[in-house]
């Protein structure tokens, strides 16, 4: 008599007309090491990224620094250094994650603090964000986003239940994410705390938190960065000025027209590459926050979209593999993947939505493609585990065979062992 449980892993079962024959055989199914799509897509906008860079900063290279190339040669730098770290977290077990996530956080929020220290944090258009390390900047907000993840897919693995069914327990991981939130404002940084807030909602939803605290959570957490927007005249002015982003053009609309202007000569096809115009001194930050805009008046609508697609995509393999390790009980996997695919697809989001008009202008970085070393290492750090978390799944799936008339016992929470039908 056939037991239900063989009917949970299909992958576990041969059909009668090919039979198992004896422990140790594999599937016959011949799959790639990693996911393919996803990293054809990563890679995808890593070069345009660099083209685009190169292409956007080359007027602002030789104005301010005389050296075209200036922004071109520290991009390529950051480019190497993003790939070596991404190499590096590939090669880390997703075990060592799951059990390093609670002293990762507490080292960002040691480095936030840092910033904030006197004659160590460098100050920049109004922010205190950085902590100077020679050629390069260290910005601890990027990697605090890339380590809540982790710590709380963590936390979420060992208290369960606890955060399920209790009120303590669903605040209390959320304690020091409100701590590295509130040090990334006094900087201040508000839409990496967005971000942040954002994705640590989305991760407990899908943890399966009761819907009424989170709720309550939602509603405390979107009234607080309300005030925040209303207490401060520059983000309050932000927020307005998008309703009608041609009411004050040399002023409080200056970005977001030019950028609407981009949009508007790149027309369907573009003007062609290095032809844009708004890039030279007109688009601030045309190289860093505005960079799709230039996309959108070289490469047209259809680059634009082109880019849109593909961070869908790269969502929903983020996704599909956090669905993977779900379907077989690895739920830290399949939490850090789901808010891996969160950040990605929300900041991706955030940061057109503010080059096209349909948001407040924020200072935020297109993953992958804008220039700026920090984002572009966390983003590759980000893909670099999310390929880390597919190949073990893979490896997991193409274990051997159990022989024949041994079934699957369901009785542990994680992995499969093997007991005589």
């Amino acid at each position: 008599m056939t037991s239900a449980r063989h009917s949970i892993r299909p992958s576990a079962t041969r059909s009668s007309a090919s039979p198992l024959r004896g422990r140790g055989r594999r599937r016959d199914r011949a799959e790639p090491i990693v996911e393919g799509l996803l990293l054809v897509c990563v890679l995808g906008l890593l070069g345009l990224g660099f083209v685009m860079v190169a292409s956007a900063s080359l007027p602002i290279g030789a104005r301010d620094y005389s050296d075209p190339f200036f922004f071109v040669i520290r991009h390529s730098m950051a480019l190497g250094l993003a790939l070596f770290c991404g190499l590096i977290c590939f090669a880390i077990p997703v075990q060592v994650w799951e059990r390093s996530g609670i002293w990762l956080l507490l080292f960002s929020c040691g480095l936030l603090l840092l910033v904030l220290a006197p004659g160590i944090g460098r100050t920049a258009g109004g922010a205190t964000r950085w902590i100077p390390l020679g050629p390069f900047s260290l910005q601890p907000s990027e990697l605090v986003k890339f380590v809540a993840v982790i710590y709380l897919s963590g936390y979420l693995v060992r208290h369960q239940l606890e955060v399920s069914r209790s009120l303590l327990g669903f605040i209390r991981p959320l304690i020091p994410i409100a701590i590295a939130a509130s040090l990334i404002m006094l900087q201040p940084d508000f839409g990496t705390t967005v971000v942040l807030l954002a994705t640590m909602l989305g991760i407990l939803l899908l943890g399966g938190i009761a819907l009424w605290p989170f709720g309550l959570l939602l509603t405390a957490v979107i009234l607080g960065l309300g005030l925040l927007i209303w207490i401060e005249p520059y983000r309050l002015e932000r927020v307005l000025s998008f309703i009608d982003a041609f009411d004050d053009p040399f002023n409080t609309d200056y970005q977001l027209s030019h950028a609407l202007i981009a949009m508007g000569r790149g027309e369907w096809f573009g003007v062609g590459l290095g032809s844009g115009i708004q890039k030279q001194f007109y688009l601030p930050e045309a190289h860093t926050d505005f960079l799709l805009a230039v996309i959108g008046e070289e490469l047209g609508v259809l680059g634009v979209i082109g880019v849109i697609l593909t961070f869908a995509l790269i969502t929903w393999r983020a996704f599909a593999i956090g669905a993977r390790a779900q379907a077989i009980g690895d739920d830290f996997s399949a939490y850090a993947a789901h808010g891996f695919g969160l950040l990605l697809g929300m900041q991706a989001f955030i940061s057109a939505g503010v080059n096209t008009g349909l948001l407040p202008t924020k200072g935020l970085t297109l993953p992958f493609v804008s220039y700026g070393s920090n984002a572009l290492i966390v983003s590759v750090m980000i893909a670099a585990v999310l390929l880390r978390i597919d190949f073990e799944l893979r490896r997991k799936d193409n274990r051997p065979l159990p022989e024949a008339g041994v079934a699957p016992s369901m009785s542990a929470p994680r992995g499969i062992r093997w007991r005589r039908a």
